[in-house]
């Protein structure tokens, strides 16, 4: 009993002392030998390594600060040498930081623009770019050659359908005159019969009807047998039209399967569809060349102007001009290198608290051994020893 009211008073306390703020608890680190039995060589050692271990954390951290904390105070007197130049020469660093100014806004504005083509689109017109203009105009040869061939080819078709509609209107019209060269045959046949029968039988003079019946059918036959003449002839040259015009359109179609194979090999040798798209690929691609080139000679002209610059900020005594080129708008207006100042001494402040309590945490971790050292003079060779061997190892 007497022992859980031991470590409730005990767990009490502890709560007590330490705060629950975490920045607080990390402002008042200290070390605390309360529950280590320092009469025990492993965790006396274990102790004393704790010390030297914070006091080496801490001067690491000191040193990281340090070198921190300089070059924020280089920063603030490169501020201070740059104002206190006379008006030239601090004219001179204007003008200097203004043309990066612009060419870096004309590089921005160059980096946001929409591209006309990617890169790979780029690449590939590069690749052939002494071949393109060729290529187009093979291309467009080549296409307007199809479309003439493909109009030919639809003119011999419409011909061809006429002269076969012709034709047949000639074949029909042969037979007609056959049919009518029977008819006209049989009619005179039956008008003879009929002129013979009233002949014999009635005793008629049939001299004359049979004269009128000749006369008829022999007109009518000529002009039949005319008709059909006629007929057959230009049906004879219809047929060697149309059989001109089918090898009219062999030769045609060759031509138009040879030119269709050269168009399919331009469009596969220059990844296209058509003339017009390689044709507008070629204008991107010009175009772009172009605003490339100016790209690189804009970066050029950057790189040279920031180099004067620091030519000029380290002939003025300025320890480090490359941040400068990152910070122009503070060379041209007034305002912009009061805030970075402001931010400056903010961030130096904040350091030298930084460094101020990681002295005192090397400081604590110090006097703590000493105070070991003093109050147990049984272990003090073994604890120098420890800070021996700590400060032989360069401090861990």
């Amino acid at each position: 009993m007497v022992f859980w009211k031991k470590w409730l008073l005990k767990w009490k306390k502890t709560q007590n002392e330490e705060p629950s703020d975490p920045e607080e608890q990390a402002e008042n680190v200290v070390l605390h030998r309360d529950d280590v039995d320092l009469h025990d060589r492993s965790q006396r050692k274990r102790y004393v390594k704790s010390c030297l271990e914070q006091m080496r954390d801490c001067e690491e951290e000191i040193r990281a600060l340090t070198r921190e904390y300089s070059r924020v105070t280089s920063h603030l007197t490169d501020m201070e040498e740059i104002e206190a130049l006379p008006d030239p020469e601090r004219e001179t660093v204007r003008a200097a930081a203004e043309k990066i100014y612009v060419y870096e806004q004309q590089q921005s504005e160059y980096l946001e623009r929409k591209s006309r083509m990617t890169d790979s689109e780029f690449q590939k017109v590069e690749r052939m770019e002494s071949e393109v203009e060729e290529g187009i105009e093979k291309l467009n040869s080549a296409e307007e050659y199809q479309d003439k061939i493909r109009q030919d080819l639809n003119r011999l078709a419409g011909e061809r359908h006429a002269y076969q509609y012709r034709r047949h209107e000639l074949e029909r019209t042969a037979v007609n005159m056959r049919g009518m060269m029977i008819i006209c045959s049989f009619a005179f046949v039956t008008c003879m019969i009929l002129l013979l029968l009233l002949r014999v039988l009635l005793e008629m003079d049939v001299q004359i009807g049979c004269l009128l019946a000749v006369a008829a059918t022999v007109i009518a036959v000529f002009f039949i047998y005319l008709k059909y003449t006629e007929s057959v002839k230009e049906l004879h040259r219809v047929e060697k039209t149309v059989n001109r015009l089918i090898l009219l359109q062999n030769r045609v179609k060759i031509r138009y399967v040879n030119n269709t194979n050269l168009l399919d090999y331009l469009y596969v040798k220059y990844q296209v569809t058509s003339a017009g798209e390689l044709e507008a690929l070629w204008n991107n691609y010009q175009e772009e060349k172009e605003e490339r080139q100016k790209f690189r000679e804009l970066h050029a002209d950057l790189d040279y102007c920031q180099r004067e610059l620091m030519k000029l900020l380290r002939r003025y005594h300025v320890q480090d001009p490359d941040i400068w080129l990152h910070q122009t708008q503070a060379l041209l207006a007034h305002g912009e290198m009061v805030e970075i100042r402001h931010g400056l001494i903010v961030r130096r402040q904040k350091l030298r608290k930084q460094m101020e309590y990681n002295e005192n945490l090397a400081e604590s971790a110090k006097a703590e051994i000493k105070s070991l050292a003093e109050e147990f003079p049984i272990y003090r060779d073994e604890i120098f020893a420890m800070v021996e061997q700590y400060e032989k190892n360069g401090n861990g």
